[in-house]
């Protein structure tokens, strides 16, 4: 990736763990990374899950649809000692990149992956190119939306799901964040997910409709649309669906409003 920063501050709204790569990328691009999280991912328990954990060799296909899934998955499986030939004989599907290093830092390979991160482009591509004559699993959050499910069901496909993590929005952080963006200058604000968005409209911030027409950076088409419908008058995203490409989309900003 080869772009500069040019000493901007840019504004990082998502979960405080995931938050440490996007500002260590920043920093080594020139920029200066503030950090807000402004959600909290919880992995769940097994509770009302144990009839999909006791048959998870039976999945043809297991959709991960975040890292998260993938991490908080795996957890609950290692909580259960549930062993990994459990998942011999399936099939893993990751909406982008990031979901799939996540998949490989348990030692396993995506064998499906979109050319665009999200999860209609994920459900058109898989139903063109695969046929699921068995029962898929659908790893989510509690925030996940329907597009998958509802794919599936139009398709006439077999599915179960399986809830492994809950997000829930870091209001604590309110105060935090009102003063960063009235004692700092903030030249970008970063989304990467609605959930994100949302959030930011939670924290009953003053001024919000000046702090709207700030730059804000989303991470894909989804996130852009949750933003522009909550009244963000300045979006833009990036080619691709990362917070690589979100830095790439700022760099070329700075050069074109240079």
């Amino acid at each position: 990736m080869n772009c500069a920063l040019h000493g901007k501050s840019i504004l990082i709204t998502r979960e405080k763990n995931q938050a440490k790569e996007f500002s260590e990328m920043i920093k080594q691009h020139g920029g200066k990374p503030v950090e807000a999280p402004l959600l909290k991912i919880t992995c769940k328990n097994a509770v009302g899950n144990q009839t999909i954990l006791k048959k998870l060799n039976t999945y043809q296909w297991i959709f991960f649809t975040s890292a998260n899934g993938v991490r908080c998955f795996f957890q609950i499986m290692k909580e259960n000692n549930i062993a990994d030939k459990q998942l011999a004989t399936s099939m893993l599907a990751a909406v982008g990149h990031k979901t799939e290093v996540a998949l490989k830092e348990f030692g396993y390979e995506a064998d499906f992956i979109p050319s665009t991160y999200n999860a209609e482009v994920m459900a058109e591509e898989f139903l063109a190119s695969f046929t699921a004559d068995k029962t898929v699993l659908l790893v989510r959050g509690n925030r996940s939306r329907d597009v998958l499910p509802d794919a599936f069901h139009k398709n006439n496909i077999t599915f179960d799901t399986i809830e492994v993590y809950e997000t829930t929005y870091n209001v604590a952080i309110s105060s935090k964040l009102q003063s960063l963006l009235s004692e700092q200058i903030i030249d970008f604000i970063t989304f990467t997910s609605p959930s994100t968005v949302e959030a930011f409209m939670e924290m009953n911030l003053k001024h919000v409709e000046k702090i709207k027409r700030l730059p804000c950076v989303c991470i894909g088409t989804t996130t852009q649309q949750k933003a522009e419908a909550l009244g963000f008058a300045n979006t833009l995203i990036p080619t691709q669906f990362t917070i690589e490409g979100m830095l790439e989309r700022i760099s070329n900003y700075i050069v074109q409003e240079g």
